[in-house]
């Protein structure tokens, strides 16, 4: 992944709140991708904020997040980047470390980035 790219993923997840998206409702495979996406970006982001995974492995994690988005999960960015945010309000840190623990591996199967 690029500079560019990276830069690009860091933006994506840092505003995944942002409003204006027209509503898309996701189920299935797209509702199981953006599940993970969300595990993997947060759990990236609070590794790192507490000083236990590198600055380039955190954005490894995020670039994988930008792939499982832009590859399994239909939608504009902004309908990705709303159900993205949905996703992690109705989650806590407990549930979701417990995700990454539990779903990571499979996570990786079941939405290739390759």
């Amino acid at each position: 992944m690029t500079g560019r790219a990276l830069i690009a993923a860091v933006f994506l997840l840092s505003t995944a709140g942002a409003s204006g998206a027209g509503e898309k409702v996701y189920s299935g495979s797209e509702a199981a991708a953006l599940r993970c996406a969300n595990t993997l970006a947060f759990t990236a982001m609070a590794l790192s904020d507490t000083g236990r995974m590198p600055e380039a492995e955190k954005q490894v994690m995020l670039g994988i997040t930008v792939l499982i988005l832009e590859r399994h999960v239909s939608g504009t960015w902004a309908q990705k980047k709303s159900a993205l945010a949905q996703v992690r309000d109705r989650r806590d840190v407990e549930q979701t470390l417990q995700d990454f623990e539990r779903y990571a591996e499979r996570c990786l199967l079941q939405f290739p980035i390759n």
